[in-house]
């Protein structure tokens, strides 16, 4: 048996790769085209590994697609493939346009004619899952209710709105065609081998580096954090148990503004990394104009997740981010291998 991941050497996806492989799971094929945040050295561990096929390739080719799907007979595609980052949405949103929704659809019509070479028991043992985010949810108010699976659609950003359109694709296939899918969508990951240009690896690099660490707006913008191990284990507990159709919202439990987190971390690498200087780290935080249509707030209720499928998260904030803050201190070569560049050039152009 054999399972396809798509994106499997970005952030979300290499972690899972790694932590399936790591749990005994069957060999993997990963299917990731490389852009700037799909990066071999977080598949390093893999190296060698006979269970972990790597090909370079991109979701919206539907030609490799269909020959990957036919040669190796995955059992199931875990599709994370995805531009995933809002701010660059907003520069650039064709590239979110033709990455989350026309690879989205490609990658489905070729799972539709693999579909159609497969026997009936292969048919009923097949799962295509699809990995979003809370964002295609729209933003709440401090005082509203967390996120459930049955909440309207109301994407602001054309990040979340290219995702929102993907999973609709994916709902569609399966009413349509047939095609067994699985959603879910989670809150904000955080964890080993996150690109720095999102909150958490942005901060630790330019604090380490004596940087400013730019907070958008207030910084009481509100997120729910989820490390991206429990993330990972949330997805293994849907693939083998979730309902055909259904969608699962995985999260975290855990809301915190973003000074807040920024306040967290300065205070851990006081401890763990002191600046020379002997002063907090909390003195390069810098207070930058708010991106156009910033949600205030994102939280995920994960009660249906853990009433159907008995999953919970086992890491608090606390826990993951210590870990988290820690992976980073001893991977400095990862680090400085992946903020080399254009990296720099885009860092410096939005916050400045």
């Amino acid at each position: 048996m054999t399972v396809m991941v798509t994106g499997g050497a970005g952030f979300i996806g290499a972690n899972f790769v790694i932590d399936w492989l790591a749990a005994g799971g069957e060999p993997v094929v990963n299917f990731d085209k490389l852009t700037y945040a799909g990066n071999l050295e977080n598949l390093a561990a893999l190296k060698g590994n006979p269970a972990h096929i790597f090909v370079q390739g991109d979701i919206g080719d539907y030609a490799e697609a269909l020959k990957l799907f036919t040669t190796h007979r995955p059992r199931a595609v875990l599709n994370f493939a995805a531009e995933s980052h809002v701010d660059r949405s907003i520069h650039s949103p064709g590239e979110f346009i033709q990455t989350n929704i026309v690879g989205t659809y490609h990658l489905l019509e070729a799972v539709r004619a693999y579909m159609a070479t497969m026997s009936a028991a292969e048919k009923t043992a097949f799962r295509f899952l699809h990995v979003s985010t809370d964002e295609v949810y729209g933003s709440l108010s401090f005082d509203a209710p967390a996120f459930t699976e049955n909440h309207t659609y109301e994407p602001n950003s054309p990040y979340s709105a290219s995702k929102a359109a993907s999973d609709h694709l994916v709902r569609a296939y399966h009413h349509t065609y047939g095609v067994p899918v699985l959603t879910t969508n989670c809150s904000n990951n955080y964890g080993p081998y996150q690109f720095p240009e999102k909150l958490i690896p942005l901060m630790i690099h330019n604090a380490l580096n004596g940087k400013p660490l730019p907070i958008y707006g207030d910084g009481l913008n509100v997120r729910d954090w989820l490390y991206v191990g429990d993330h990972c284990t949330a997805i293994r507990a849907v693939l083998a148990g979730g309902a055909l159709g259904e969608t699962y919202n995985i999260g975290g439990w855990n809301e915190m503004s973003n000074i807040d987190v920024v306040h967290t971390l300065c205070d851990i690498l006081d401890r763990e990394a002191p600046r020379k200087d002997g002063a907090s780290y909390r003195t390069q935080i810098t207070f930058v104009p708010d991106r156009p249509g910033h949600d205030r707030r994102y939280a995920i209720d994960a009660t249906k997740i853990d009433h159907a499928l008995g999953w919970k998260p086992e890491e608090t904030f606390e826990t993951g981010i210590r870990r988290t803050v820690r992976w980073y201190l001893d991977n400095e070569t990862w680090i400085g291998n992946v903020t080399s560049g254009a990296y720099r050039d885009w860092v410096a152009a939005q916050y400045r």
